[in-house]
């Protein structure tokens, strides 16, 4: 018996190694962005910056105040200064685009879970899902590091809040 059990053990442990290789070879490297997210963990924990700092900052000059929220959420309502590119969005291509050539130009972002008024056009996500997240994480990946983000919880009335 416990060879049967031995035997389905070494038969079934690389059935999960063989789906993980076919994912990634069809373009999907869930591996490698679990990877570069615990890379960043205390990176981006030091990129957090406090409200009246952060406004102060994404104003300078060359500075991106970047929102990646939908073309809907940003016409509805964004912080003024803001540019929109919504994260489903991001390529090379089009963040170098909007954002320019120079990988080291500091970026600023913010997401609804930055905003207590959890009213259209920001309304709260789960924490584990805000959107700050997944953009930090794709910022760094496709080669920027001078980005930062906004570390406060506000209301649209404590922010310079553009309405559509």
């Amino acid at each position: 018996m416990r060879f049967a059990t031995l035997a389905l053990l070494v038969i079934a442990v690389p059935a999960p190694l063989v789906a993980q290789d076919s994912v990634a070879q069809a373009g999907v490297d869930f591996a490698g962005f679990v990877e570069l997210a615990s890379e960043l963990q205390t990176y981006r924990a030091d990129r957090l910056l406090p409200h009246a700092r952060f406004a102060e900052l994404s104003r300078a000059p060359g500075a991106v105040l970047l929102d990646a929220r939908s073309t809907e959420a940003f016409a509805a309502g964004h912080i003024e200064g803001a540019i929109n590119l919504p994260f489903s969005e991001f390529t090379a291509e089009k963040l170098a685009a909007v954002l320019g050539d120079d990988l080291d130009r500091p970026i600023y972002i913010y997401c609804n879970n930055n905003f207590a008024d959890n009213i259209p056009p920001i309304p709260l996500k789960r924490l584990e899902l805000a959107l700050n997240i997944p953009t930090f994480i794709n910022l760094y990946g496709y080669g920027y590091r001078n980005i930062w983000e906004l570390g406060d919880v506000v209301t649209m009335a404590e922010v310079d809040w553009v309405n559509g």
